[in-house]
Protein backbone atom coordinates (compact mmCIF):
# COMPACT_ATOMS: atom_id res chain seq x y z
CA UNK A 1 0.00 0.00 0.00
CA UNK A 2 1.53 3.13 -0.99
CA UNK A 3 1.67 6.78 0.90
CA UNK A 4 -1.72 8.21 -0.65
CA UNK A 5 -3.71 4.31 -0.18
CA UNK A 6 -2.04 4.78 3.60
CA UNK A 7 -3.25 8.70 3.79
CA UNK A 8 -6.94 8.47 2.15
CA UNK A 9 -7.13 5.33 4.84
CA UNK A 10 -6.22 6.86 7.89
CA UNK A 11 -8.50 9.85 6.71
CA UNK A 12 -11.56 7.84 6.24
CA UNK A 13 -11.09 6.33 9.53
CA UNK A 14 -11.16 9.81 10.73
CA UNK A 15 -14.30 10.91 9.27
CA UNK A 16 -15.98 7.33 10.80
CA UNK A 17 -14.71 8.45 14.29
CA UNK A 18 -16.00 11.96 14.22
CA UNK A 19 -19.55 10.61 12.58
CA UNK A 20 -19.21 7.94 16.01
CA UNK A 21 -18.71 11.09 18.09
CA UNK A 22 -21.78 12.41 17.02
CA UNK A 23 -24.51 9.65 16.99
CA UNK A 24 -22.60 9.09 20.30
CA UNK A 25 -23.77 12.13 21.90
CA UNK A 26 -27.38 12.13 20.55
CA UNK A 27 -27.78 8.91 21.68
CA UNK A 28 -26.38 10.01 25.43
CA UNK A 29 -28.77 13.37 25.47
CA UNK A 30 -31.79 11.37 24.25
CA UNK A 31 -31.11 8.36 26.72
CA UNK A 32 -31.01 11.25 29.50
CA UNK A 33 -34.57 13.21 28.23
CA UNK A 34 -36.18 10.10 27.95
CA UNK A 35 -34.87 8.99 31.68
CA UNK A 36 -36.01 12.27 32.69
CA UNK A 37 -39.43 12.39 31.01
CA UNK A 38 -40.43 8.99 31.92
CA UNK A 39 -39.71 9.91 35.53
CA UNK A 40 -41.90 13.40 35.49
CA UNK A 41 -44.57 11.24 33.32
CA UNK A 42 -44.49 8.50 35.90
CA UNK A 43 -43.41 10.22 39.62
CA UNK A 44 -44.67 13.78 38.45
CA UNK A 45 -42.76 16.94 39.76
CA UNK A 46 -40.69 17.19 36.33
CA UNK A 47 -38.23 19.97 37.88
CA UNK A 48 -36.83 17.43 40.67
CA UNK A 49 -36.46 14.65 38.47
CA UNK A 50 -34.67 16.15 35.21
CA UNK A 51 -32.69 18.09 37.92
CA UNK A 52 -31.93 14.84 39.57
CA UNK A 53 -31.14 12.76 36.17
CA UNK A 54 -29.21 15.46 34.74
CA UNK A 55 -27.00 15.82 38.32
CA UNK A 56 -26.56 12.64 38.70
CA UNK A 57 -25.60 11.67 34.73
CA UNK A 58 -23.03 14.41 34.67
CA UNK A 59 -21.20 13.50 37.48
CA UNK A 60 -21.18 9.83 36.35
CA UNK A 61 -19.38 11.43 32.97
CA UNK A 62 -16.79 12.81 35.49
CA UNK A 63 -16.41 9.61 37.23
CA UNK A 64 -15.88 7.67 33.67
CA UNK A 65 -13.50 10.15 32.14
CA UNK A 66 -11.62 9.95 35.68
CA UNK A 67 -11.51 6.13 35.22
CA UNK A 68 -10.91 6.49 31.14
CA UNK A 69 -6.83 7.06 32.57
CA UNK A 70 -6.66 3.36 33.56
CA UNK A 71 -7.13 2.04 29.94
CA UNK A 72 -3.81 2.44 28.75
CA UNK A 73 -3.51 -0.32 25.79
CA UNK A 74 -5.97 -1.40 23.05
CA UNK A 75 -8.03 1.75 23.20
CA UNK A 76 -10.40 0.82 20.19
CA UNK A 77 -11.49 -2.50 21.62
CA UNK A 78 -12.41 -0.82 24.85
CA UNK A 79 -13.97 2.12 22.93
CA UNK A 80 -16.15 -1.18 21.04
CA UNK A 81 -16.84 -2.58 24.29
CA UNK A 82 -17.91 0.23 26.47
CA UNK A 83 -20.20 1.59 23.32
CA UNK A 84 -21.54 -1.72 23.17
CA UNK A 85 -22.77 -1.75 26.90
CA UNK A 86 -23.96 1.65 26.80
CA UNK A 87 -26.33 0.05 23.76
CA UNK A 88 -27.70 -2.60 25.66
CA UNK A 89 -28.13 -0.78 28.88
CA UNK A 90 -29.30 2.68 27.57
CA UNK A 91 -31.61 0.84 24.77
CA UNK A 92 -33.62 -1.24 27.47
CA UNK A 93 -33.05 1.47 30.51
CA UNK A 94 -36.86 2.83 29.41
CA UNK A 95 -38.32 -0.19 28.93
CA UNK A 96 -36.80 -1.58 32.20
CA UNK A 97 -37.87 1.47 34.11
CA UNK A 98 -41.53 1.15 32.97
CA UNK A 99 -41.60 -2.60 34.16
CA UNK A 100 -40.06 -1.32 37.86
CA UNK A 101 -43.12 1.27 38.11
CA UNK A 102 -45.86 -1.39 36.89
CA UNK A 103 -44.81 -4.04 39.12
CA UNK A 104 -43.96 -1.33 42.14
CA UNK A 105 -40.25 -2.90 41.97
CA UNK A 106 -38.10 0.03 43.62
CA UNK A 107 -38.26 2.39 40.92
CA UNK A 108 -35.71 5.24 42.16
CA UNK A 109 -33.05 2.88 42.73
CA UNK A 110 -33.37 1.65 39.51
CA UNK A 111 -33.44 4.68 38.14
CA UNK A 112 -30.45 5.98 39.78
CA UNK A 113 -28.14 3.16 39.02
CA UNK A 114 -29.26 3.01 35.09
CA UNK A 115 -28.48 6.92 35.13
CA UNK A 116 -25.07 6.00 36.97
CA UNK A 117 -24.10 3.15 34.71
CA UNK A 118 -25.21 5.39 31.55
CA UNK A 119 -23.72 8.67 32.36
CA UNK A 120 -20.26 6.70 33.56
CA UNK A 121 -19.43 4.73 30.57
CA UNK A 122 -20.50 7.94 28.22
CA UNK A 123 -18.01 9.86 30.30
CA UNK A 124 -15.64 6.83 28.96
CA UNK A 125 -16.24 7.28 25.73
CA UNK A 126 -15.02 10.58 24.59
CA UNK A 127 -11.44 10.52 26.32
CA UNK A 128 -10.93 7.19 24.38
CA UNK A 129 -12.13 9.17 21.00
CA UNK A 130 -9.98 11.89 22.00
CA UNK A 131 -6.97 9.43 22.69
CA UNK A 132 -7.67 7.59 19.14
CA UNK A 133 -7.91 10.82 17.40
CA UNK A 134 -4.19 11.31 18.50
CA UNK A 135 -3.22 8.52 15.66
CA UNK A 136 -4.31 10.80 13.05
CA UNK A 137 -3.57 14.28 13.66
CA UNK A 138 -1.92 16.28 16.77
CA UNK A 139 -3.67 16.21 20.23
CA UNK A 140 -5.01 20.46 19.66
CA UNK A 141 -7.22 19.07 16.48
CA UNK A 142 -8.13 15.85 17.92
CA UNK A 143 -9.42 17.29 21.05
CA UNK A 144 -11.09 20.73 19.35
CA UNK A 145 -12.93 18.14 16.73
CA UNK A 146 -14.41 15.25 19.16
CA UNK A 147 -15.55 18.31 21.25
CA UNK A 148 -16.78 19.77 18.38
CA UNK A 149 -18.30 16.98 16.91
CA UNK A 150 -20.11 16.10 20.62
CA UNK A 151 -21.68 19.56 20.83
CA UNK A 152 -23.44 18.86 17.34
CA UNK A 153 -24.78 15.59 18.67
CA UNK A 154 -25.84 16.95 21.75
CA UNK A 155 -28.16 19.36 19.58
CA UNK A 156 -29.10 17.24 17.43
CA UNK A 157 -30.47 14.99 20.11
CA UNK A 158 -32.56 17.64 21.90
CA UNK A 159 -34.04 18.57 19.04
CA UNK A 160 -35.02 15.53 18.09
CA UNK A 161 -36.27 14.24 21.21
CA UNK A 162 -39.37 16.32 21.66
CA UNK A 163 -40.20 17.48 18.26
CA UNK A 164 -39.78 13.59 16.36
CA UNK A 165 -39.00 11.12 18.15
CA UNK A 166 -41.50 11.67 21.18
CA UNK A 167 -44.41 12.46 19.27
CA UNK A 168 -43.60 9.65 16.54
CA UNK A 169 -41.94 6.46 18.22
CA UNK A 170 -43.41 7.31 22.38
CA UNK A 171 -40.94 6.51 25.12
CA UNK A 172 -40.39 3.39 25.08
CA UNK A 173 -39.37 2.52 21.56
CA UNK A 174 -37.41 5.82 21.66
CA UNK A 175 -35.08 4.25 23.85
CA UNK A 176 -34.71 0.75 22.22
CA UNK A 177 -34.38 2.93 18.73
CA UNK A 178 -31.64 4.67 20.19
CA UNK A 179 -30.11 1.48 21.54
CA UNK A 180 -29.82 0.04 18.42
CA UNK A 181 -28.48 3.50 17.05
CA UNK A 182 -25.50 2.71 19.55
CA UNK A 183 -25.16 -1.03 18.01
CA UNK A 184 -24.81 0.44 14.95
CA UNK A 185 -21.76 2.47 15.95
CA UNK A 186 -20.17 -0.46 17.17
CA UNK A 187 -20.99 -3.05 14.04
CA UNK A 188 -19.43 -0.25 11.83
CA UNK A 189 -16.41 -0.05 14.35
CA UNK A 190 -15.62 -3.80 14.68
CA UNK A 191 -15.90 -3.86 10.56
CA UNK A 192 -13.33 -0.79 10.12
CA UNK A 193 -10.97 -1.52 12.87
CA UNK A 194 -11.51 -5.36 12.62
CA UNK A 195 -8.06 -6.23 12.12
CA UNK A 196 -6.82 -4.27 15.52
CA UNK A 197 -9.63 -5.43 17.53
CA UNK A 198 -8.55 -7.94 20.03
CA UNK A 199 -11.13 -11.04 20.91
CA UNK A 200 -13.22 -9.69 17.77
CA UNK A 201 -15.50 -12.77 17.73
CA UNK A 202 -16.04 -12.83 20.96
CA UNK A 203 -17.24 -9.09 20.59
CA UNK A 204 -19.05 -9.36 17.39
CA UNK A 205 -21.36 -12.51 18.87
CA UNK A 206 -22.23 -9.97 21.87
CA UNK A 207 -22.92 -7.61 19.36
CA UNK A 208 -24.96 -9.65 17.14
CA UNK A 209 -27.01 -11.09 20.44
CA UNK A 210 -28.19 -7.56 22.00
CA UNK A 211 -28.59 -6.29 18.80
CA UNK A 212 -31.02 -9.30 18.22
CA UNK A 213 -32.74 -8.65 21.95
CA UNK A 214 -33.24 -4.88 21.32
CA UNK A 215 -34.87 -5.26 17.76
CA UNK A 216 -36.86 -8.47 19.28
CA UNK A 217 -37.80 -6.21 21.87
CA UNK A 218 -39.14 -2.95 20.02
CA UNK A 219 -41.18 -5.69 17.32
CA UNK A 220 -42.94 -6.63 20.32
CA UNK A 221 -42.93 -3.21 21.91
CA UNK A 222 -46.54 -2.75 21.08
CA UNK A 223 -48.39 -5.43 23.38
CA UNK A 224 -45.24 -5.35 26.07
CA UNK A 225 -45.38 -1.62 26.66
CA UNK A 226 -49.52 -2.06 26.56
CA UNK A 227 -49.38 -5.09 29.16
CA UNK A 228 -46.94 -2.84 31.56
CA UNK A 229 -49.20 0.42 30.96
CA UNK A 230 -52.02 -1.67 31.78
CA UNK A 231 -51.02 -2.53 35.18
CA UNK A 232 -50.47 1.47 35.99
CA UNK A 233 -54.84 1.76 35.58
CA UNK A 234 -56.97 -0.66 37.32
CA UNK A 235 -59.95 -0.22 34.26
CA UNK A 236 -59.11 -1.80 30.75
CA UNK A 237 -57.19 0.65 28.54
CA UNK A 238 -59.27 1.45 25.80
CA UNK A 239 -56.90 4.36 23.80
CA UNK A 240 -53.72 5.30 24.56
CA UNK A 241 -51.71 8.25 22.44
CA UNK A 242 -48.90 10.60 23.44
CA UNK A 243 -48.09 14.13 22.06
CA UNK A 244 -45.70 16.03 22.06
CA UNK A 245 -47.23 18.05 24.90
CA UNK A 246 -48.26 14.77 27.05
CA UNK A 247 -50.01 11.07 27.08
CA UNK A 248 -53.46 10.72 26.82
CA UNK A 249 -55.25 7.14 28.78
CA UNK A 250 -59.21 6.65 28.22
CA UNK A 251 -59.96 3.75 30.61
CA UNK A 252 -63.56 1.66 30.54
CA UNK A 253 -65.13 0.11 33.46
CA UNK A 254 -68.81 -0.54 32.53
CA UNK A 255 -70.30 2.14 31.84
CA UNK A 256 -67.20 4.42 33.76
CA UNK A 257 -64.83 6.06 30.88
CA UNK A 258 -62.07 7.72 32.42
CA UNK A 259 -59.52 10.29 31.26
CA UNK A 260 -55.99 10.55 31.96
CA UNK A 261 -53.40 12.60 31.43
CA UNK A 262 -49.81 11.80 32.36
CA UNK A 263 -51.41 9.19 34.89
CA UNK A 264 -53.49 12.26 36.65
CA UNK A 265 -56.89 11.12 36.80
CA UNK A 266 -58.86 14.54 34.38
CA UNK A 267 -62.78 12.97 34.74
CA UNK A 268 -64.86 10.31 35.66
CA UNK A 269 -68.15 10.06 33.50
CA UNK A 270 -70.41 8.43 36.63
CA UNK A 271 -69.63 11.71 38.22
CA UNK A 272 -67.63 14.33 36.11
CA UNK A 273 -71.82 16.22 35.64
CA UNK A 274 -70.76 17.11 39.15
CA UNK A 275 -67.63 19.39 38.57
CA UNK A 276 -69.03 20.88 35.13
CA UNK A 277 -72.19 21.91 36.80
CA UNK A 278 -70.22 23.50 39.28
CA UNK A 279 -67.49 25.29 37.46
CA UNK A 280 -70.05 26.35 34.88
CA UNK A 281 -73.53 27.48 36.84
CA UNK A 282 -72.99 29.89 39.47
CA UNK A 283 -70.81 32.08 37.52
CA UNK A 284 -73.18 31.62 34.40
CA UNK A 285 -76.32 32.09 36.72
CA UNK A 286 -74.93 35.49 37.80
CA UNK A 287 -74.03 37.49 34.63
CA UNK A 288 -76.37 39.71 32.70
CA UNK A 289 -75.51 38.20 29.27
CA UNK A 290 -73.47 35.22 27.89
CA UNK A 291 -73.26 36.34 24.41
CA UNK A 292 -69.77 35.80 24.46
CA UNK A 293 -67.68 33.08 26.18
CA UNK A 294 -63.91 31.76 26.77
CA UNK A 295 -62.86 28.21 27.96
CA UNK A 296 -59.24 27.85 28.13
CA UNK A 297 -58.45 24.23 28.81
CA UNK A 298 -61.55 21.87 28.68
CA UNK A 299 -60.59 20.47 25.55
CA UNK A 300 -63.32 17.49 26.10
CA UNK A 301 -65.62 19.37 25.32
CA UNK A 302 -67.72 18.98 28.96
CA UNK A 303 -67.51 22.45 30.43
CA UNK A 304 -68.75 23.73 26.29
CA UNK A 305 -71.29 21.40 27.07
CA UNK A 306 -73.04 23.52 29.93
CA UNK A 307 -72.70 26.51 28.32
CA UNK A 308 -74.51 25.29 25.65
CA UNK A 309 -77.49 25.42 27.38
CA UNK A 310 -78.14 28.50 27.87
CA UNK A 311 -80.08 30.21 24.38
CA UNK A 312 -77.97 33.52 24.71
CA UNK A 313 -74.82 32.35 23.74
CA UNK A 314 -73.31 33.60 20.55
CA UNK A 315 -70.35 31.79 20.82
CA UNK A 316 -67.97 29.37 22.95
CA UNK A 317 -64.34 29.67 22.32
CA UNK A 318 -62.24 26.88 23.17
CA UNK A 319 -58.73 27.70 23.66
CA UNK A 320 -56.67 24.04 24.18
CA UNK A 321 -52.92 23.73 23.92
CA UNK A 322 -53.57 20.22 22.59
CA UNK A 323 -55.01 19.39 19.64
CA UNK A 324 -54.96 15.58 20.02
CA UNK A 325 -57.12 15.93 22.74
CA UNK A 326 -59.73 18.24 20.88
CA UNK A 327 -59.63 16.07 17.88
CA UNK A 328 -60.24 12.89 20.16
CA UNK A 329 -63.12 14.82 22.42
CA UNK A 330 -64.90 15.45 18.51
CA UNK A 331 -64.10 12.18 16.65
CA UNK A 332 -64.24 9.41 19.43
CA UNK A 333 -67.53 8.15 19.83
CA UNK A 334 -67.56 7.26 23.34
CA UNK A 335 -66.79 10.67 24.24
CA UNK A 336 -68.73 12.96 21.80
CA UNK A 337 -71.65 10.82 23.58
CA UNK A 338 -70.36 12.12 26.51
CA UNK A 339 -69.74 15.32 25.61
CA UNK A 340 -72.92 15.62 23.56
CA UNK A 341 -71.13 16.37 20.58
CA UNK A 342 -70.48 19.91 22.11
CA UNK A 343 -67.76 21.16 19.94
CA UNK A 344 -69.05 20.02 16.85
CA UNK A 345 -71.94 22.88 17.19
CA UNK A 346 -72.01 25.80 15.16
CA UNK A 347 -71.46 28.33 18.05
CA UNK A 348 -68.35 26.84 19.26
CA UNK A 349 -64.34 27.83 17.85
CA UNK A 350 -61.58 25.25 18.64
CA UNK A 351 -58.12 27.40 18.98
CA UNK A 352 -55.03 24.56 19.45
CA UNK A 353 -52.72 27.34 21.39
CA UNK A 354 -51.43 28.33 24.93
CA UNK A 355 -54.19 30.22 27.18
CA UNK A 356 -51.45 32.69 28.39
CA UNK A 357 -50.65 33.73 24.51
CA UNK A 358 -53.78 33.43 23.33
CA UNK A 359 -54.96 36.29 26.20
CA UNK A 360 -51.79 38.41 25.12
CA UNK A 361 -52.83 38.35 21.28
CA UNK A 362 -56.83 38.41 21.32
CA UNK A 363 -58.44 41.67 21.42
CA UNK A 364 -62.11 40.20 22.05
CA UNK A 365 -63.74 40.83 25.48
CA UNK A 366 -65.51 37.63 27.21
CA UNK A 367 -68.96 37.68 29.46
CA UNK A 368 -67.56 34.39 30.62
CA UNK A 369 -64.56 33.31 31.01
CA UNK A 370 -64.37 29.51 32.45
CA UNK A 371 -60.64 28.42 33.30
CA UNK A 372 -60.51 24.40 33.42
CA UNK A 373 -56.96 23.44 33.37
CA UNK A 374 -54.74 20.63 34.88
CA UNK A 375 -53.79 21.27 38.54
CA UNK A 376 -50.77 23.29 38.97
CA UNK A 377 -48.73 20.18 39.22
CA UNK A 378 -45.75 21.31 37.19
CA UNK A 379 -43.79 24.28 35.78
CA UNK A 380 -45.69 24.53 32.79
CA UNK A 381 -48.83 24.74 34.32
CA UNK A 382 -48.15 26.76 37.56
CA UNK A 383 -47.61 30.44 35.39
CA UNK A 384 -51.43 29.87 34.57
CA UNK A 385 -52.37 30.31 37.90
CA UNK A 386 -49.92 33.24 38.66
CA UNK A 387 -50.93 36.88 39.24
CA UNK A 388 -49.81 37.94 35.93
CA UNK A 389 -52.22 35.40 34.26
CA UNK A 390 -55.01 36.64 36.36
CA UNK A 391 -54.65 40.25 35.48
CA UNK A 392 -54.33 39.06 31.78
CA UNK A 393 -58.16 37.61 32.71
CA UNK A 394 -59.51 40.91 34.15
CA UNK A 395 -58.10 42.70 30.90
CA UNK A 396 -60.34 40.66 28.28
CA UNK A 397 -62.96 40.31 31.08
CA UNK A 398 -66.72 42.53 29.91
CA UNK A 399 -67.48 44.82 32.83
CA UNK A 400 -70.59 43.20 34.14
CA UNK A 401 -68.52 39.06 33.47
CA UNK A 402 -67.30 36.77 35.54
CA UNK A 403 -64.46 33.82 35.45
CA UNK A 404 -64.25 31.56 37.18
CA UNK A 405 -61.10 28.67 37.92
CA UNK A 406 -61.10 25.04 39.33
CA UNK A 407 -58.95 25.60 41.91
CA UNK A 408 -57.57 22.15 43.35
CA UNK A 409 -58.85 20.39 46.59
CA UNK A 410 -59.46 22.75 49.31
CA UNK A 411 -59.21 19.07 51.33
CA UNK A 412 -55.84 17.83 50.18
CA UNK A 413 -54.05 20.90 49.57
CA UNK A 414 -55.12 23.32 51.64
CA UNK A 415 -52.73 25.99 50.92
CA UNK A 416 -52.64 25.39 47.03
CA UNK A 417 -56.50 25.95 46.97
CA UNK A 418 -56.26 29.09 49.20
CA UNK A 419 -53.18 30.45 47.48
CA UNK A 420 -55.32 30.10 43.85
CA UNK A 421 -57.64 32.27 45.64
CA UNK A 422 -55.27 35.35 47.27
CA UNK A 423 -53.47 35.76 44.04
CA UNK A 424 -56.63 36.46 41.86
CA UNK A 425 -57.08 38.64 44.50
CA UNK A 426 -53.65 40.27 44.58
CA UNK A 427 -54.76 40.81 40.66
CA UNK A 428 -56.91 43.32 41.76
CA UNK A 429 -60.40 40.98 41.44
CA UNK A 430 -62.93 40.29 43.98
CA UNK A 431 -63.07 36.61 44.14
CA UNK A 432 -65.50 33.85 45.94
CA UNK A 433 -64.52 30.59 46.81
CA UNK A 434 -66.74 27.27 46.85
CA UNK A 435 -66.33 23.33 46.61
CA UNK A 436 -68.31 20.45 45.80
CA UNK A 437 -67.81 16.99 46.32
CA UNK A 438 -66.68 14.67 43.18
CA UNK A 439 -66.29 11.50 44.29
CA UNK A 440 -63.83 10.40 42.14
CA UNK A 441 -61.81 13.20 43.40
CA UNK A 442 -62.78 14.45 47.08
CA UNK A 443 -63.37 17.69 47.75
CA UNK A 444 -62.94 19.76 45.03
CA UNK A 445 -62.32 23.86 44.60
CA UNK A 446 -62.97 26.78 42.28
CA UNK A 447 -62.97 30.52 42.97
CA UNK A 448 -65.32 33.11 41.19
CA UNK A 449 -63.95 36.05 40.14
CA UNK A 450 -64.82 39.55 38.44
CA UNK A 451 -64.60 43.16 38.51
CA UNK A 452 -67.37 43.14 41.46
CA UNK A 453 -68.17 41.54 44.55
CA UNK A 454 -71.11 38.75 43.50
CA UNK A 455 -73.34 37.59 46.41
CA UNK A 456 -73.77 33.80 46.44
CA UNK A 457 -77.20 33.94 47.55
CA UNK A 458 -77.98 35.50 44.41
CA UNK A 459 -76.86 32.07 42.44
CA UNK A 460 -80.15 30.35 41.25
CA UNK A 461 -80.20 27.81 38.68
CA UNK A 462 -82.09 28.05 35.01
CA UNK A 463 -80.87 25.11 33.21
CA UNK A 464 -81.88 22.01 33.33
CA UNK A 465 -78.94 19.83 35.73
CA UNK A 466 -78.32 16.79 37.10
CA UNK A 467 -76.92 17.80 40.45
CA UNK A 468 -77.27 21.13 41.24
CA UNK A 469 -80.70 23.54 42.43
CA UNK A 470 -80.91 26.03 44.21
CA UNK A 471 -81.30 24.46 47.72
CA UNK A 472 -77.72 22.58 47.19
CA UNK A 473 -75.90 26.06 46.03
CA UNK A 474 -76.03 27.34 49.51
CA UNK A 475 -73.63 24.84 51.40
CA UNK A 476 -71.15 25.26 48.60
CA UNK A 477 -70.32 28.18 49.57
CA UNK A 478 -69.24 27.49 53.01
CA UNK A 479 -66.26 26.12 54.33
CA UNK A 480 -65.65 23.95 57.31
CA UNK A 481 -63.10 24.97 59.98
CA UNK A 482 -60.54 22.18 58.93
CA UNK A 483 -60.65 23.81 55.23
CA UNK A 484 -61.54 26.77 55.98
CA UNK A 485 -59.20 29.97 54.34
CA UNK A 486 -55.61 30.04 55.82
CA UNK A 487 -52.69 32.73 54.94
CA UNK A 488 -50.45 32.13 51.74
CA UNK A 489 -47.81 33.96 49.64
CA UNK A 490 -48.86 34.87 46.17
CA UNK A 491 -48.22 33.01 43.48
CA UNK A 492 -45.81 35.02 40.61
CA UNK A 493 -43.90 34.24 37.84
CA UNK A 494 -40.85 34.72 39.81
CA UNK A 495 -41.55 32.87 42.32
CA UNK A 496 -44.13 29.90 41.57
CA UNK A 497 -44.96 29.29 45.72
CA UNK A 498 -48.19 27.44 44.44
CA UNK A 499 -45.92 24.42 42.25
CA UNK A 500 -44.73 23.92 45.71
CA UNK A 501 -48.18 24.19 48.04
CA UNK A 502 -49.83 21.53 45.76
CA UNK A 503 -46.95 19.28 45.92
CA UNK A 504 -46.52 19.37 49.80
CA UNK A 505 -50.26 19.15 50.14
CA UNK A 506 -50.78 16.03 47.89
CA UNK A 507 -47.98 14.10 48.79
CA UNK A 508 -48.89 14.58 52.84
CA UNK A 509 -51.53 12.02 51.77
CA UNK A 510 -49.06 10.03 49.91
CA UNK A 511 -51.41 10.80 46.19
Amino acid sequence: MNANDTDRRLKARGVILLLSVSIIAICAIVYELGIGSLSSYLLGNSIYQFSITIGLFMTAMGIGSYLSKYITHQLITAFIRVELAIGGIGGFSCPILFAAYSFKFFYVPIMWLLIILIGTLIGLELPLLTRIFREYTTLRIALANALTFDYLGGLIGSLAFPLLLLPLLGIFETSLVMGLTNLAVVIGNLILFRREIQHFKQIAAAAVLVTTGLVVALVISDPVSGYLEQRVYTDRIILSKASKYQRVVVTRWKDDIRLYINGRLQFSAMDEYRYHEALIHPAASLIPSRAQVLVLGGGDGLATREILKYDDVDEITVVDLDPMITELASTDNTLRRLNQDALHNPKVRVINQDAQQFLQTTNQRYNLIIIDLPDPSDESLVSLYSDTFYRLVKRYLAKDGLAVTQSSSPFFAQNAFWCIHQTIESAGLYATAYHVNVPSFGEWGFNLFGGWQIDPQKVTITVPTRFLSDESLAPLFVFDKDIDEVETQINTLLMPILLFYHREGWESWGL
